[in-house]
């Protein structure tokens, strides 16, 4: 009864802290669409390092409206990119190729969907953040060593692309 009664307060807690990132799911539709992942996980810190700017008050905003269906979508969306990313550095495709850029922007695009309006210098920071941040850089290692750097390098070359200083980052 212990374990059961720890397995439900475990549960309490995972959506509790999804609430704090928008996503308003039952404890089985959360686990329906993201499985054991926890999407709430950091919530509080993420709160605590950009709850003050527009990005994040526009994806709470955006987020707090969606659906079982609308993660599930942008669950898939974001998978299929990964794989495409994953295909082509697995080509050889260098990341400041057409191809490889064009990876990028379709990732620039989706958090500007999605999430807040992404300009290019905002999705250079981000891609610094997936090399610097030793949780972003775990989750891209995972699916291929080396994907991280492949990605901020593409969305750097995207960026200049676009016209975009990619050292100068907002």
């Amino acid at each position: 009864r212990i374990e059961r009664l720890g397995r439900l307060v475990a549960v309490l807690e995972r959506t509790m802290e999804a609430r704090k990132m928008g996503i308003n799911l039952d404890p089985d539709e959360m686990f329906e669409v993201f499985g054991d992942a926890d999407p709430g996980e950091h919530a509080e810190e993420a709160g605590q390092r950009w709850g003050d700017t527009d990005a994040w008050r526009q994806s709470q905003q955006r987020t707090s409206s969606y659906t079982k269906a609308d993660w599930q979508r942008f669950k898939d969306e974001q998978e299929s990119l990964g794989a495409d990313m994953v295909a082509a550095m697995d080509a050889g495709v260098p990341p400041d190729e057409a191809r490889a850029m064009d990876l990028a922007e379709r990732s620039r695009l989706q958090i500007h969907e999605w999430f807040y309006d992404c300009p290019h210098a905002m999705h250079v920071s981000l891609g610094q953040m997936y090399v610097d941040d030793p949780r972003f850089m775990a989750t891209y290692e995972r699916q291929r060593e080396g994907l991280a750097v492949w990605i901020r390098d593409a969305i750097v070359a995207n960026a200049k692309r676009h016209g975009v200083d990619a050292s100068s980052r907002s």
